[in-house]
């Protein structure tokens, strides 16, 4: 069972954002990310209702990996609906916490991202497959820390059913993990891309984005752009621009706690 005050945070965030859930047509649940070869991969777009998994491709790169999930629910959040991202303690102690003003840069709505802190993977997880049951919600984000046993092949199976059955996006972000059997629609292994030597400007936020599993279709690896102000993947081309971890903002998407 949750917690009391759990329980009492979970039926807050659903009285807010609870409303009725709407038919939705397959062009609903299919959402294109932008980039053409990714999509192509995909066959013609991210699944909206279904489980994806983003893993930070080496130690370091875990504000790439928090990026490109974040990207990845821009895109699946319906006009209206809220985004849920539920932290583990100590994920927000080793990568810093999540900055509203940063958020806006990266071109999302800070007024529609609810953040839940939990204590442990356990709780979580619980929260995550909680908010995956609220059909105000359009996407959420589950981010616990390490490789902690609850987060099987059995909970993904639990999170891939909830995400169905309610129509709501769940990603898995994982750092200081290693891809074990689940079942994700898709998983990605995320870094930053480098920036060009020449570059004056921070540029759009640029990742070297790998898709190594894919349930409907090929893997790859992308250069993938995220245009902040169209929130969506461009197709990169010609000189790099600014790698979303190697931005120095004065308002980053992660600030380091501490």
């Amino acid at each position: 069972m949750a917690a009391p005050h759990q329980a009492e945070n979970l039926k807050v965030l659903r009285a807010l954002v609870e409303k009725p859930a709407l038919e939705r047509s397959r062009d609903e649940i299919f959402v294109p990310l932008g980039h053409r070869l990714a999509d192509a991969a995909l066959r013609g777009g991210i699944r909206r209702g279904a489980l994806h998994e983003v893993f930070a491709a080496r130690a370091g790169e875990e504000a790439s990996a928090s990026g490109f999930a974040l990207a990845l629910a821009a895109r699946v959040l319906a006009k209206g609906k809220w985004l849920l991202w539920v932290r583990q303690d100590f994920s927000a102690l080793e990568s810093g916490e999540v900055h509203g003003a940063g958020l806006m840069e990266f071109g999302i709505d800070p007024s529609r991202v609810l953040m839940l802190r939990a204590p442990d993977a356990t709780a979580s997880l619980r929260a995550g497959a909680e908010g995956l049951d609220c059909r105000g919600l359009g996407a959420v984000i589950v981010e616990p820390w390490g490789e902690p046993k609850v987060f099987d092949l059995t909970a993904s199976r639990r999170l891939t059913l909830a995400a169905q059955q309610h129509g709501v996006t769940a990603i898995v972000l994982r750092f200081g993990a290693e891809p074990d059997p689940s079942a994700a629609e898709t998983r990605w292994l995320v870094k930053a891309a480098p920036s060009p030597p020449d570059d004056e400007d921070w540029g759009r936020p640029l990742f070297d984005a790998a898709l190594v599993r894919n349930r409907h279709g090929q893997a790859g690896r992308w250069i993938m752009e995220w245009d902040c102000d169209n929130g969506i993947f461009q197709t990169h081309s010609g000189a790099l621009a600014a790698a979303f971890a190697d931005r120095s903002a004065e308002t980053p998407l992660v600030r380091q706690a501490g």
